[in-house]
C-alpha cells in the first residue's frame, strides 16, 4: 500500500487519482498509526517551502518521515515535496528542510545571459536523463509538466538523475537509495508522468 502524506500543503486529488488509474492501493492520511501500515510513501507539496517546513515541524511529520526513510521504506517527493527532501531553500529566508538529501533550493534566475524568464516557470519541458535508475527504467527522454519558481542547484546535489533546461539546469529528478524525487507533476504529464509513478511502485513492491 501506498501512503500519500497530508500535511495541507499536497495536490492530494490528483495523486490520488493517477493511483487509482494504476489500480494501486493507497491512503491518504497525517496519523502515524495508519502511516505506518504503508509500505512506500508519496509526500506531495503545493506552496511554500518555509510554510510547509513549518507544518511538518509543528506536527511531527519532519522526525516521522526521517524514521521511515533511515528504516529503509521508499518515499517520492513531487514538486513542492521534492524541494522539501534537500538541506535549505533560500525561499522567503533560509530555512532547514527534511536533510534527506544533500542539496540547496535556489530561485530560478529572471535573467540569464540577456535573457528574461517568466518566473514561475510553468509549462512543458523535455527531461534530459543523466544518470540510470529503477526510477526511470525504460525512459530516455519524454516531456512533462513543471510549475515552479524555485529549483534545487543541480550542482550541489549528487543525486541528480535528469535536469530540464529553463534558461538554467533545472533539477527534475533525483534519486539515493529509497529516497526520490520529481520538480514535475508526474501525475500530470502524460503517459511519461505515468510511466514514473509505475517505475516507483515496482520500487516499493521490490520487483
Amino acid at each position: 500500500m501506498i501512503a500519500i502524506i497530508d500535511y495541507g500543503m499536497g495536490n492530494l486529488y490528483s495523486v490520488s487519482k493517477a493511483l487509482e488509474r494504476m489500480n494501486v492501493d493507497y491512503v491518504i492520511s497525517n496519523e502515524k498509526a495508519v502511516l505506518d501500515k504503508a509500505d512506500g510513501y508519496i509526500l506531495p507539496g503545493v506552496g511554500a517551502f518555509k510554510d510547509a517546513m513549518a507544518i511538518l515541524n509543528e506536527t511531527g511529520l519532519t522526525n516521522y518521515i526521517q524514521k521511515i526513510v533511515a528504516d529503509g521504506k521508499p518515499l517520492i517527493g513531487i514538486c513542492l515535496g521534492m524541494q522539501l527532501l534537500f538541506e535549505e531553500s533560500e525561499e522567503n529566508g533560509l530555512t532547514k528542510g527534511l536533510s534527506l538529501l544533500p542539496g540547496k533550493v535556489v530561485k530560478i534566475p529572471e535573467n540569464v545571459n540577456g535573457n528574461r524568464l517568466k518566473v514561475p516557470h510553468m509549462g512543458w519541458n523535455d527531461l534530459q536523463i543523466k544518470h540510470d535508475s529503477p526510477l526511470l527504467a525504460g525512459i530516455d527522454h519524454g516531456y512533462a509538466y513543471f510549475v515552479h519558481s524555485y529549483y534545487v542547484d543541480s550542482e550541489q546535489t549528487n543525486a541528480l538523475l535528469a535536469t530540464a533546461q529553463y534558461g538554467v539546469d533545472v533539477t527534475a529528478v533525483v534519486g539515493k537509495d529509497n529516497v526520490y524525487g520529481t520538480q514535475f507533476h508526474p501525475e500530470k504529464s502524460s503517459e511519461l508522468g505515468l510511466a514514473i509513478l509505475k517505475n516507483y511502485i515496482k520500487i516499493v513492491e521490490g520487483e
